[in-house]
């Protein structure tokens, strides 16, 4: 057997060869353990940027991101698991009610979740705003209230995909982000060593989301469908829109409380319209013939949310944090709201505090936007549009600046939103994860 060395295999993919499954296994290993240098890794990452992977690389590669750490068995369960994952976007709190409002169809879902960077938010950095919640659980702990409540929301244990969250912190800081087959295995490898049955995939498109264009979106769509199919994960993907903020409320307490008005029988109509559609995909993965819109009209999802905020330390009915300082922005000339560009939006509630630059930044829970006016709104010169929470009056500028040209007005009304664009099912592959 040939020795691999980290150069070797840095030189085959710069070359534009493929790499063989034994240098793939090597890296991830070797990475894991720390024995390659950082610089070497960026090098590497930066070659799979500009030449890619094919798709037994691809499936190579997540398999050893999956073997670097534990993968749950959750057969304790007692039920069918599926989870759902979203690449993230501006007011995208949908994890929140969907994950109690599955769980009351008989489903138990079992989300692991991650923290905010940039624009778009963190479902831990929302639910952290109720009083005493916490998303540390052992692995015990997870199972245990999946069996119990019926869904948790956690967060990733140290154990769980190590090589991924060693190679996230490293292509964040390399440029290296944005390469497809890279963000395929990021989130596959750790949805997969999650243990659940099935998966539903939330891809957003539009200029709050984290791929903008439909083709790149699409192809991220049907890597990962591949990969969880290929690795005995049931998996489907929908695409769905993320060019407005989702919802009124952008913010950690703010999307909580917008949250809650949904589990209640209310909230923004095309919040409602996206939860129910990927509650619609997790049930029939798991097989259960139950209309999801039932049991958020009958109370038994809003059940679900309090015993899930309760199991995991929180109070359910503690007052949320609020603002005292709330800045108005206003429209500049009558007619119709267009289109409010959910980037910018997401920018200034970044810059406000609700988000973050760094892993490692704090969050304010206050933090925020809430939208006035949505698209289709007929507004008159000076209307209000957009709140902004202030926990920190120093930030407006910045908020403010990000927030320029942010709002389109036009004379005439806007065609109606489209919120579900497309939905790939392993049937549309037609040949591989890739």
């Amino acid at each position: 057997m040939a020795i691999v060395t980290i150069l070797d295999v840095i030189r085959t993919k710069r070359d534009g060869a493929a790499l063989s499954d034994e240098q793939i296994r090597w890296f991830i290993e070797q990475f894991t353990a720390r024995t390659i240098a950082d610089e070497q890794a960026a090098s590497l990452l930066m070659a799979i940027v500009w030449r890619g992977l094919d798709a037994r690389e691809l499936a190579t590669w997540t398999a050893a991101m999956i073997e670097s750490g534990d993968r749950l068995d959750l057969s304790a369960v007692g039920r069918p698991t599926v989870d759902k994952h979203s690449t993230g976007g501006v007011g995208d709190k949908v994890s929140l009610p969907l994950c109690p409002l599955v769980a009351a169809c008989g489903v138990a879902v079992p989300q692991l979740s991650g923290r905010g960077l940039g624009h778009t938010g963190g479902t831990l950095d929302k639910l952290e705003s109720i009083t005493g919640w916490h998303g540390d659980m052992s692995n015990d702990a997870f199972i245990a209230q999946l069996r119990d409540v019926g869904t948790t929301i956690a967060a990733a244990g140290p154990r769980l995909a190590p090589a991924d969250r060693r190679m996230y912190a490293l292509r964040d800081v390399t440029g290296t982000v944005e390469a497809i087959p890279l963000i395929a295995s990021s989130i596959m490898s750790k949805k997969i060593a999650e243990g659940a049955d099935g998966l539903v995939l939330d891809v957003k498109i539009g200029s709050g989301a984290f791929l903008p264009g439909i083709d790149r979106a699409r192809e991220l769509a049907r890597t990962m469908v591949g990969l969880g199919e290929a690795h005995g994960v049931s998996t489907v993907a929908v695409l769905t829109d993320m060019d407005q903020p989702l919802g009124r409320a952008v913010g950690n307490a703010l999307e909580v409380a917008e949250s809650i008005e949904i589990l209640a029988g209310g909230g923004p109509p095309d919040v409602v319209e996206v939860t129910l559609a990927l509650a619609r995909e997790m049930v029939a993965l798991a097989g259960v013939d139950i209309d999801p819109a039932e049991r958020l009209a009958d109370g038994s999802a809003m059940d679900h949310w309090r015993r899930m905020i309760a199991a995991q330390g929180g109070d359910p009915d503690a007052a949320l944090p609020r603002s005292t300082e709330i800045h108005t922005v206003r429209a500049a000339a009558p007619g119709h709201v267009a289109r409010i560009d959910a980037r910018k939006v997401g920018e200034a509630a970044w810059r406000l505090g609700a988000g973050r630059a760094r892993k490692e930044d704090p969050v304010s829970p206050i933090a925020g936007a809430v939208l006035r006016a949505v698209a289709g709104d007929r507004v008159a010169a000076g209307d209000p549009v957009i709140d902004l929470h202030l926990d920190d009056p120093t930030r407006l500028p910045a908020a403010l600046e990000a927030l320029a040209e942010a709002v389109t007005i036009t004379d005439e009304a806007p065609a109606p939103r489209r919120m579900v664009h497309e939905r790939i099912t392993r049937d549309d592959l037609g040949g591989g994860p890739a």
